[in-house]
């Protein structure tokens, strides 16, 4: 199956404005001339219906009087006319506009998401997914509105209030600045509702992330909710966030309730005056039949234009604070993949130094301190330490998912913050703790992320190493088996193993092993390291594990605490010594030599 590529040809960055209506101009760059034509189409259109009313006039005034030769065919074809042409320049206009606003949107959608993709790792610690899904979703489509109606009919209304304006001057000066006493008044209430109504309407965009939040996060994790009864708990948080979306929703629709009738009655009063005016001047023959029937039509598209265009700018205040949500991601700085000022061409050695590293997140929490340590090409580092004490925040500086704010990272050399992420990733593998699969088939997961096209048998040589191959043959479609969602329909280990397998198949200078052995048996364990320990030959290793059946063989181990290293050496060097690694193997010898008793007993 193939699919159109994304396509980012406007760096949406340029549209960051203080000002939103210049940032929204912005916005449509390469659209600017299609929206400028439907905005034309409308003026046209509205023409053509003031045409319509001066034609009325003839009619009455003139036709009907006996003072014209023109036939009432050509004058009935004439009103036909005019309205063909109205309609289809306003198809034209809305047509245009449709796609204005369905072409910005894709291509905004479309830098979203790549740009949400190239955001930094601290960036996504700090923001709620719920919250990116909201302004990637709800946000953009209030965009879309304000393109394809809300903006479009701003320039539709002010061309008709023109168009007709200009025509009732014509007709009669004085009756034509009667006609518009209430006009300034509406738009200066139309500005106090703006401002309230955008206030409200952020406040329940807000809320409405929160409850995204906590449906996406009670989504993900139905598991666990159902494994501990939790789900009156969690219906009642639901409930709390949903009242009070209710509640922010009700304060917006009650603005909104107030703008309509107050605008509604100084609107139709505006339009009886006129009416009582143009009737009283028509008795006393100020002017004809004809004028007051063309300007009872003319004061109508004047009035009542003006009056959605207060609602207009009331609306229009959802896709102005849109817009400001999504630019809150956008003003966010990406993490450069090239930006390396070393551009190796070669793939790395895998020689690592650590020299009195230090990383403190951006809360102020610190994560590591004083961290030195070197690591030959192709030898085995192991990570043991309770959780919380820096492990994985060690491993995570390698492929600068984090940049370390003390000490220095050489590798094979060079300072590592030198080197481009993506030349650096891309010799790094990674198997994570709790490792993500796709919801896709099992050979689309093993080769995700390879670059190349990779075949059948080298998925397969992976998966064996992985020592997940014979468990694959047994599903129903073997490797074309679609896992569910984040790898539901497997079991804990079999999702390692496929991550392992992945990781293999990418055939990386750098093996980063975050506990991928935690979800599997004995057994699995190890056909895993028996299988691991051929392909760790000539890479460099790090082997995260809480079982230190796992570490026995690394070339070195690193004991950590609270960010620092507190013991190193090989296995048999640290049982030698007090300290926390004796103590741990001590435990974890003693339940084991327990658990062997007792299936001993069982057995006999």
């Amino acid at each position: 199956m193939t699919t159109t590529p994304i396509t980012i040809d406007f760096d949406l960055k340029n549209a960051l404005s203080k000002n939103r209506l210049a940032g929204l101009w912005r916005i449509m760059t390469g659209y600017r001339g299609t929206y400028l034509t439907a905005t034309m189409a409308q003026g046209f259109a509205a023409l053509a219906k003031t045409a319509t009313y001066f034609l009325l006039r003839y009619f009455v005034d003139t036709y009907l009087g006996g003072a014209s030769t023109i036939a009432l065919p050509l004058i009935a074809l004439s009103f036909l006319l005019l309205a063909i042409v109205e309609g289809g320049f306003s198809f034209l206009s809305g047509a245009f506009a449709a796609r204005t606003a369905e072409g910005v949107t894709r291509r905004l959608r479309n830098y979203l998401f790549d740009h949400i993709q190239h955001l930094t790792f601290t960036y996504h610690d700090n923001t709620q997914t719920g919250e990116l899904i909201q302004r990637s979703t709800s946000d953009v489509d209030a965009l879309r509105r304000f393109f394809a109606d809300q903006a479009i009919s701003v320039g539709r209304i002010l061309l008709m209030f023109i168009v007709n304006f200009v025509a009732l001057l014509n007709l009669n000066a004085s009756l034509a600045w009667r006609s518009i006493v209430v006009i300034p008044i509406v738009v200066i209430i139309s500005m106090i509702f703006f401002h309230y109504i955008s206030k409200a309407y952020e406040a329940y965009q807000e809320q409405e992330a929160v409850l995204s939040t906590t449906l996406q996060e009670n989504l993900t994790g139905v598991r666990v909710v159902k494994a501990f009864a939790r789900q009156e708990f969690e219906k009642d948080k639901f409930e709390t966030h949903n009242f009070e979306k209710f509640v922010r929703g009700k304060r917006l629709l009650i603005l909104n309730s107030f703008f309509w009738p107050v605008t509604d009655i100084m609107c139709t009063a505006q339009v009886l005056y006129g009416y009582f005016t143009g009737a009283t001047m028509t008795i006393n023959g100020e002017i004809t039949l004809g004028t007051y029937l063309a300007y009872t039509g003319l004061i109508i598209w004047i009035i009542y234009p003006m009056r959605n265009l207060g609602r207009l700018i009331v609306q229009m205040s959802t896709g102005l604070v849109s817009y400001s949500r999504v630019m809150e991601i956008i003003k966010q700085d990406r993490e450069e993949l090239d930006n390396g000022v070393i551009s190796p061409e070669t793939g790395s050695a895998g020689n690592i130094k650590f020299d009195h590293v230090g990383f403190t997140y951006s809360d102020g929490t610190v994560a590591l301190q004083d961290i030195h340590f070197e690591v030959k090409p192709g030898q085995v580092t192991a990570l043991l330490g309770s959780t919380g004490s820096g492990k994985t925040t060690l491993v995570n500086l390698l492929p600068r998912f984090y940049e370390y704010t003390s000490g220095s990272i050489l590798l094979d050399g060079r300072e590592l913050n030198s080197l481009p992420r993506r030349w650096l990733r891309s010799q790094i593998g990674i198997v994570e703790q709790e490792p993500f699969l796709f919801s896709r088939s099992i050979e689309e997961n093993i080769s995700y992320g390879i670059g190349r096209e990779v075949t059948h048998q080298e998925v397969e040589a992976a998966a064996k190493a992985a020592a997940i191959h014979d468990v694959i043959l047994t599903f129903p479609e073997g490797y074309k088996t679609v896992v569910g969602e984040k790898g539901v329909t497997l079991s804990g280990g079999q999702k390692q193993r496929l991550a392992i397998a992945r990781t293999l198949l990418k055939n990386p200078r750098i093996l980063i092993l975050d506990d991928s052995t935690s979800s599997v048996d004995t057994e699995t364990e190890a056909e895993i390291q028996s299988a691991l320990q051929s392909l760790m030959k000539g890479r460099t290793t790090f082997i995260i594990a809480h079982r230190i059946q796992s570490i026995q063989a690394a070339d070195q181990i690193l004991v950590m605490d609270h960010g620092t290293i507190t013991q190193r050496g090989t296995h048999n060097e640290l049982i030698q010594q007090p300290g926390m690694y004796r103590e741990i193997f001590n435990i974890q010898t003693r339940v084991e030599e327990e658990l062997q008793r007792e299936i001993a007993s069982v057995r006999n």
